[in-house]
């Protein structure tokens, strides 16, 4: 049976990855990775789960029980629509997951960083960039609940565009699209069961930043 570390780094060659390309989407050291193969440690369960997706196998499969690539096949192996991360143009950037924001009605955003996750983007993007993970159906289909979304920290948003917002008084978040009525403001709900909600002196509010990219499971 093959060891977990032998199986990564197969994979790894038979996808035409560095070490360095494989750290960065997962988010982690190339050292981790190079740990990793050389069998001086073991990737955690969520590690696990990443590099089982990226590499469209099991998570059994990857640990070792039952994986069909045999060590002299690996480096003949040349999947035609792969390339490595350097090659393939795609900028990886390892963003803070800051909580959870809901999509239907606002809750207790949570300001606390709960771990990190890497993006791959087609540009790299500009700014201080921060991840939410959405719960409600107020944005879907747009958005559906248990996406998570990367969001640019600024202070405003043009009309039509999809913000994370501070409600009551910067206790609570939610995430609509931003419409400007005069000197109010309108949060927008894709759903059409949720009604808008206005901001204005009575009921104010603060604009955390842009959502620039959604993410979810199919």
């Amino acid at each position: 049976m093959n060891t977990i570390g032998e199986n990564i780094r197969r994979l790894r060659k038979s996808h035409k990855y560095t070490q360095k390309d494989l750290a960065e989407l997962l988010g982690v050291k190339p050292t981790t990775v190079a740990s990793w193969e050389q069998g001086r440690n073991k990737p955690l369960m969520d590690k696990v789960t990443k590099l089982s997706n990226l590499f469209k196998i099991s998570p059994t499969e990857l640990i070792g029980k039952s994986l069909t690539i045999k060590p002299e096949e690996a480096s003949d192996i040349q999947p035609t629509n792969m390339k490595s991360l350097s090659q393939s143009g795609m900028h990886a950037v390892h963003i803070p997951i800051i909580g959870t924001i809901a999509c239907g009605t606002p809750i207790l955003a949570e300001q606390n960083i709960e771990g990190y996750t890497t993006e791959l983007f087609t540009e790299k993007p500009d700014g201080t960039l921060f991840v939410l993970r959405c719960q409600g159906d107020s944005m879907e289909p747009k958005i559906p609940n248990g996406a998570t979304v990367v969001v640019r920290e600024q202070p405003t948003v043009e009309d039509d565009e999809i913000a994370a917002v501070l409600v009551d008084d910067n206790t609570e978040a939610t995430l609509k699209r931003i419409k400007h009525v005069g000197k109010q403001v309108m949060l927008m709900p894709e759903n059409k069961k949720y009604d808008p909600i206005l901001l204005n002196e009575e009921n104010p509010g603060r604009i955390l930043g842009k959502v620039i990219k959604v993410s979810y499971d199919l």
